[in-house]
């Protein structure tokens, strides 16, 4: 028994599993501004939210999205006139449009009693 539950401990060590895909408030925000294959910069997304977006928590909600494969990201050079440090500028990937889609798209279905 001892020997099993170490080789379960040893080998099951940093194994993936297959995670639901779930998709929170800001994360399905950024998909729609980030729209078909636009690519935008964090504190572009801020603004084109109105104010939906925090400063703080963009960068946050962006690497937890990229982690889950719904958006890549890219450093772009600064513009010359800004000056400054490069910049990341992130686009939605394939997956994190289809779990948009279905989110967006199957909502109704699935909660008819909030859709009002």
């Amino acid at each position: 028994m001892t020997a099993v539950l170490h080789e379960c401990k040893t080998e099951c060590v940093g194994v993936k599993r297959p995670r639901a895909l779930l998709l929170s408030e800001k994360e399905s925000l950024i998909l729609e501004l980030l729209g078909r294959d636009r690519q935008m910069y964090g504190l572009e997304l801020v603004a084109a939210s109105r104010r939906r977006l925090k400063r703080g928590t963009v960068y946050v909600t962006l690497g937890r999205m990229e982690d889950k494969g719904y958006v890549i990201s890219r450093l772009e050079a600064a513009p010359p006139e800004a000056g400054g440090l490069p910049r990341r500028v992130y686009q939605p990937t394939a997956l994190g449009r289809r779990v948009l889609a279905a989110w967006t798209g199957g909502a109704p279905i699935l909660l008819p009693e909030f859709i009002r």
